[in-house]
């Protein structure tokens, strides 16, 4: 009997597959666990770390029942694996001279001690992981003073922490400087806001952070465990590095920087510390295959350009000896690492090459995902298996990087949407209750796959249909179980339990108030394009001048065609009316704290002419609902 709340035991199917991964790789390879502990030194019970109010912001004592042994049947024993290795948490030497935070937040913190302090690689997600982070480390290496701070890349899990280990007034001052890759501040702007609302519901599937962990829910999230809710925070760079071969001095060492735009994320770098031997590859050389698009959305990452990447590393620091990145573990040892990074340059190239030669024969994105498998000399590399990115869907990525969503065949270029598809599918097949009874024996033979798809049909035909959401829930738990991507997991069991329960997402994501903070206005106008109702504001046109007090900028903001468009440092002498404002009262509109007639009310705004277009104007801008559906209609 399937249940109407609680995920569903494995099917014989399931545990019969998930038993077979046990002799299709090397588990008697114990070396990532003799790594993953290497050089520990201490750490923080249980993982725990409290925010300013008391609650938690990040604690591994929720996965302690992941244990070293062998994976219950409703996981897959490769995800397992790394669920195991994601649990080692603390502070580690790496050797003589850099130092590693591990397993307190998603990423690593990465600490270079140079001649009177410290240079700190990656701030993790939030404040309080940082700064606990941080702590830890002085406890057994003394109060060592922050003489810089690097910005490896674009994503919050490495830079929303930053206040939790430098002052924003000593980075301002200058006496600690901020490094960062080219155009760091602009792709974290376009990435944190533009698409937020979506990326942040589609970021609870991806991660789960939402599901109840254990054997049947939540275990990993491939790069780490989950992500850490703490107090977001950003502070822009002072320094950025332009080129491959650009270096600094940071407290008597010299870092070699390699740029890497287009790969994990649109800024990124790697670089190298000579004097340690140390080659930082950032999250582009990590212990899995990543993901060339992630679940939550992004622009589809280059697998050729990131490939090419490893390699110029392979090439340029090839007398590296130790090799660290920004998620897991290091590897030790010159010949171990040039191996380690052939097989992960190897690997995004022959996914990419091998997706090509068939789209250049023909096929389509899902028949190729259904072609290519790794060879033996890949596949069987711990590093390469599928625990955040998967070849399935990498596979589907590059192609959409190349062609698109349309597959050339006239039949998808404007099929119906959903809703409108889901009810003449479940017609022909002859109802609900027809297409139900077939679904169910499918179910028993373990065609998983295809009962989700014919019982999520129903789900959107009728939503109110339980044996319908009963019966896609329990097939979306084995494919969760089955699945070795940790991304894969959490986004079927998520899906099951949305259909069981509801939705458990935040009604409305609050934008950070430093990456807020960081929108030029340009920028804002933008986002508010976004938000623009275009249908309401069909034959309205209304121009608006814009100047900040505090800055001294000017704007043109123009409603015309349903489109919102500004023109920097210009003032029109027809508009109908004219803002004067400083970037604190945008910055609260902006975060939806403060509508603009209360801002206006408030006298934050002033409005010389006709302050009735300010107001129509705001009275066209959406607001938007995190708790879309997903799963349903």
């Amino acid at each position: 009997m399937i249940s109407a709340t609680d995920p569903t035991p494995a099917e014989p199917a399931v545990v019969a597959r998930n038993k077979a991964v046990v002799d299709q790789l090397p588990f008697s390879d114990r070396e990532d666990f003799a790594n993953a502990e290497r050089g520990f030194i201490a750490t923080v019970p249980d993982a725990t770390i409290l925010n300013a109010g008391g609650k938690v912001a990040w604690s591994l004592k929720p996965y302690y029942f992941i244990e070293d042994g062998l994976a219950p049947d409703s996981v897959n024993p490769s995800l397992w694996r790394i669920a195991q290795l994601n649990c080692r948490h603390g502070l580690f030497e790496v050797t003589d001279g850099v130092y590693q935070v591990r397993g307190l937040d998603l990423a690593n913190m990465t600490i270079m001690e140079g001649e009177s302090g410290i240079v700190v690689v990656d701030t993790l997600t939030c404040v309080e992981a940082a700064r606990a982070a941080l702590a830890l480390y002085r406890e057994h290496r003394g109060d060592r003073p922050v003489k810089a701070v690097i910005y490896t890349h674009t994503h919050a899990d490495h830079f929303g922490g930053v206040k939790g280990v430098v002052d924003e007034a000593d980075v301002l001052s200058g006496k600690v400087p901020l490094i960062a890759p080219n155009l760091f501040m602009e792709h974290v702007v376009s990435e944190t806001v533009i698409a937020g609302p979506a990326m942040f519901r589609r970021g609870t599937y991806q991660f789960g952070p939402l599901l109840p962990t254990g054997p049947r829910g939540q275990v990993d999230a491939g790069l780490g465990k989950t992500t850490a809710r703490g107090t977001l925070s950003l502070i822009a760079p002072t320094d950025l590095i332009m080129a491959t071969g650009d270096r600094r001095t940071l407290d008597g060492l010299e870092f070699i920087f390699q740029m890497a735009p287009n790969s994990e994320a649109p800024a990124e770098m790697h670089m190298y510390v000579p004097a340690r031997k140390v080659l930082n590859m950032a999250e582009n050389a990590t212990h899995l295959f990543h993901n060339l698009l992630p679940f939550r959305g992004a622009e589809v990452r280059d697998s050729l350009a990131w490939s090419g990447y490893i390699n110029e590393a392979i090439e340029l620091f090839g007398e590296a000896e130790v090799l660290v990145g920004q998620h897991h573990w290091p590897t030790w040892g010159r010949d171990r690492i040039r191996d380690y990074l052939a097989k992960q340059r190897d690997l995004y190239k022959y996914v990419h090459d091998q997706t090509l030669r068939l789209m250049n024969h023909g096929y389509t994105a899902p028949e190729i995902a259904e072609h290519i498998e790794l060879p033996k000399a890949l596949a069987q590399q711990w590093q390469n298996r599928d625990y955040y990115g998967a070849v399935r869907h990498n596979i589907k990525a590059i192609y959409q990087r190349y062609l698109g969503w349309y597959d050339a065949n006239p039949a998808n270029l404007d099929g119906l949407p959903p809703v409108d598809a889901a009810r003449k599918y479940v017609e022909y097949m002859g109802g609900a209750a027809a297409a139900l009874a077939r679904a169910h024996e499918d179910f028993a033979k373990g065609e998983f796959r295809w009962v989700a798809e014919v019982a999520n049909r129903i789900v959107f035909v009728d939503p109110q249909n339980r044996e319908a959401r009963k019966l896609c829930a329990a097939a979306f738990d084995q494919l969760g179980y089955l699945a070795e991507a940790s991304t894969w997991r959490n986004a079927y069991l998520y899906g099951a339990h949305e259909l069981r329960n509801g939705s458990a997402a935040p009604a409305r994501a609050a934008l950070a108030p430093d990456v807020a903070s960081a929108l030029s206005v340009g920028m804002f106008f933008d986002v508010l394009g976004v938000r623009l109702n275009g249908p309401k504001a069909d034959g309205k046109k209304i121009v608006l001048n814009w100047e900040f007090s505090d800055t001294g900028e000017r704007y043109v903001l123009n409603l015309d065609n349903s489109a919102l468009t500004h023109v920097a440092g210009r003032k029109a002498k027809e508009a109908d009316a004219s803002l004067t404002l400083d970037r604190a009262t945008m910055i609260e509109v902006m975060q939806q704290k403060m509508k603009m007639p209360e801002a206006v009310d408030a006298g934050h705004v002033r409005v010389d002419g006709n302050s009735a277009k300010l107001l129509e104007l705001f009275e066209l801008f959406d607001e938007f609902d995190m708790k879309f559906n997903i799963v349903e209609p």
